[in-house]
């Protein structure tokens, strides 16, 4: 099968409307890290390779992997839920073996009840969506690379024309519900959007599960949109239960794409769907820092998973954007994970 590493976490269908121009200017670096003409920056012929190198690097998991790499286990033990358009499980990175088990181990299919998520045209999107999260392939690691991978197919296409398939998406989250325990997810990327301009949430057939779930602690995120919009997020980021993720431009601290004042933080990448991959991931990272500190994140908020979004935004730096007249927050994990490891310096 011939397949690549995405870097914004899209499938590509070459001459259909999905594929951007940022996604014709990733498909080159794409090839490049293929053919080896871009090999990454200060790694080593026998070091993994970050995913994207420069997002990686303003993030700060690159320099939060070399300074807790004895100390965290980089998902290991948690599972992360990505719902989407399906999942082609031959596609190598989702058929890879840890020495403790399989990267994924659970699947759902919610459009149709069963446990098969293969994606069915027109679903493109989700094969790929896990790879900056959860890639761990031929030397190439996404940011929680030892995590585990739930794949739901909740929607028949990720851009949603409208509502109509909220059920079938409440479906997919209760799911997660149901079984989190079971597999231990404590992370979710709900990856649908509908490509709307919503400056306020709007009631919705999922808002019941998006409650329960945070008041599990489980961290849910969505991306905002990529059409630049300065008055509006996408649905289901605009949720009050579900974190609205921005996108900041790799190598500057400048936003980009959609945002509104509704946004709840911002994630270096080329597409707010590979933001709100990394931003899944380093909730993971974070949750178990959290964990093997004891950490007392009740003073942060009502639950693990607002706690961790406040430590984000205590730690991370700081962006003004005129279009909007907002002040955003840009993660960094490195500050995030120090800060929860410094407390008991204090």
């Amino acid at each position: 099968m011939d397949w690549r590493y995405q870097r914004d976490g899209q499938r590509r269908h070459y001459g259909s409307q999905h594929l951007t121009e940022t996604n014709r200017m990733d498909n080159k670096k794409h090839q490049q890290i293929r053919d080896g003409s871009n090999p990454p920056p200060d790694s080593g012929s026998n070091q993994p390779s970050p995913y994207h190198v420069d997002c990686f690097r303003q993030m700060g998991v690159i320099d939060t992997w070399k300074k807790y790499g004895n100390v965290l286990t980089w998902g290991k033990g948690q599972c992360l839920a990505i719902l989407d358009d399906g999942c082609d499980l031959t596609d190598p990175p989702w058929q890879t073996k840890m020495a403790w088990g399989p990267k994924v181990i659970a699947t759902y299919n919610s459009i149709e009840n069963n446990d098969d998520p293969t994606p069915v045209s027109p679903g493109y999107h989700g094969t790929s969506v896990g790879y900056p999260s959860s890639l761990k392939h031929q030397g190439v690691y996404g940011v929680a690379y030892n995590n585990s991978v739930a794949q739901v197919r909740c929607v028949t296409i990720v851009h949603l024309q409208n509502q109509d398939e909220a059920p079938a998406l409440s479906a997919g989250l209760q799911w997660v519900l149901d079984q989190h325990e079971k597999y231990h997810i404590t992370a979710v990327n709900l990856s649908p959007l509908d490509d709307e301009r919503h400056a306020s949430p709007c009631p919705s057939p999922i808002d019941q599960q998006l409650l329960a779930l945070r008041e599990q602690g489980i961290w849910v995120s969505a991306p905002c949109g990529n059409h630049h919009y300065t008055d509006g997020i996408s649905w289901p980021a605009c949720q009050p239960f579900c974190f609205a993720i921005g996108a900041t431009i790799p190598r500057k601290h400048e936003v980009h794409l959609d945002r509104y004042s509704n946004t709840d933080l911002l994630v270096a990448a080329e597409a707010t769907s590979s933001s709100n991959a990394y931003a899944a991931a380093c909730a993971m990272i974070l949750r178990e820092a959290i964990e093997i500190t004891d950490y007392p994140w009740p003073r942060d908020g009502d639950n693990i998973a607002e706690a961790m979004l406040q430590i984000f935004k205590m730690t991370g730096f700081t962006v003004k954007d005129d279009a909007t007249g907002c002040q955003f927050t840009e993660l960094n994990l490195l500050s995030a994970v120090d800060h929860v490891f410094n407390h008991k310096a204090i």
